[in-house]
């Protein structure tokens, strides 16, 4: 899984290791969920709509499939100095460094989703703006008109 070596012998620790393995699994969704959060946000920045809604749903099937090593995870960290001390030197520091780089990806994640979230609000209060501009503009063209040509008749007065 990470390319360490063991002797002949001592088992394949790292796979055997429920929460080894959860790290790794936890690593691998975390990069496919930043990859798509890269993709999230040029769908957000160039207004595509339907792109935005498929990635949304693929994160959210990726979010599912992380829960179970992230649940492993976080138990193991409760006691997470006596985890480590169970472990070879070598299986330490990969447990160490995929912790590490899964909490890296995560920062990463948050701040992508933090920047689109405030693209998309802004889009929204613009977007409000507008339509306010609008109305006021079509209020200001019936008050308008009203001044400068007299009430509209209604449908009644036009028959008789």
């Amino acid at each position: 899984l990470t390319g360490h070596h063991h002797m002949p012998g001592q088992g394949d620790v790292m796979a055997d290791n429920p929460v080894l393995v959860a790290l790794n699994q936890q690593l691998d969704c975390y990069q496919r969920l930043a990859k798509l959060a890269r993709t999230q946000h040029e769908h957000v920045q160039h207004s595509r709509t339907e792109e935005l809604l498929l990635i949304l749903s693929q994160r959210q099937t990726l979010l599912a499939e992380v829960a179970e090593p992230d649940e492993i995870v976080a138990l193991a960290k409760q006691g997470w100095q006596d985890f480590l001390n169970t472990l070879c030197a070598e299986d330490r520091c990969a447990a160490e460094s995929l912790l590490r780089k899964t909490r890296g990806l995560l920062a990463d994640i948050a701040a992508s989703d933090l920047k689109d979230s405030i693209v998309l609000q802004q889009r929204k209060f613009k977007l409000g703006r507008e339509i306010n501009q609008t109305t006021a503009a079509r209020k200001f063209n019936r008050q308008y008109a009203a001044a400068a040509y007299g009430q509209p008749r209604s449908a009644l007065d036009r028959q008789s």
